[in-house]
């Protein structure tokens, strides 16, 4: 529940302390704007700042003229706090930025809270500098014979793009073997963090082909 400072509110022993004994309902007057909300709700995190607050664990926080907890902060971003106390799940309007939320529940000291807007951050983040994917393309040199073993290892992502006979350079015993030039490319979606690529065997055999040119 939300009250504009200065309108009318439950007595006194509906909010804050009543008589003889702390009662269910507090009040709370962020940056001049009035929050009730129960006692059971800003104890649900027990190492935050409102339930020391309200437990009254040496915090000598001031008081209004209606015995709501003054606190010097922007109301703004207060009410998705007081909503994730009061049902574990944030909220936010589709103007309202996650980095004030964020500094709130900081200083509140709400670490629930605090890991869940950082790993909605990390996400808008990642998103935004996702690029597109680049080709990486590799020359494999090979004899003739082993151009089954060739196919046989395209995988991974890894396709020919081109085959080159360069004639025969070489000679086994009394044959000649035909060398080819093998092109082969591979689709590598980038991240933040780089590239992602797998090293995974039969990439790696790709690789060490690539060295013999």
């Amino acid at each position: 529940m939300r009250m504009e400072a200065g309108e009318a509110a439950p007595p006194a022993g509906a909010g804050g302390r009543a008589a003889g004994g702390w009662g269910k309902w507090v009040r709370l007057n962020v940056g001049g704007t009035v929050f009730l909300t129960t006692r059971q709700t800003l104890c649900r995190e027990q190492k935050s700042f409102l339930s020391r607050l309200c437990q009254g664990e040496e915090l000598q926080s001031d008081r209004d003229e209606t015995g709501a907890y003054l606190i010097d902060r922007d109301p703004t971003y207060f009410g998705p706090i007081l909503n994730f106390l009061r049902h574990g799940k944030l909220v936010l309007d589709k103007d309202m930025a996650e980095e004030g939320v964020l500094e709130e529940a900081e200083f509140y000291n709400i670490g629930p809270l605090i890991r869940i807007i950082k790993d909605r951050m990390e996400e808008k983040d990642y998103t935004v500098t996702q690029v597109p994917p680049k080709h990486v393309y590799r020359v494999l040199q090979c004899q003739e014979e082993e151009l089954t073993q060739m196919v046989s290892t395209m995988s991974d992502g890894w396709r020919f793009e081109q085959l080159v006979n360069i004639g025969s350079s070489y000679n086994y015993g009394s044959e000649d073997q035909a060398e080819f030039l093998c092109v082969v490319s591979k689709e590598l979606h980038s991240t933040p963090n780089g590239l992602s690529s797998e090293s995974s065997r039969k990439t790696k055999l790709l690789q060490a082909r690539g060295t013999r040119m």
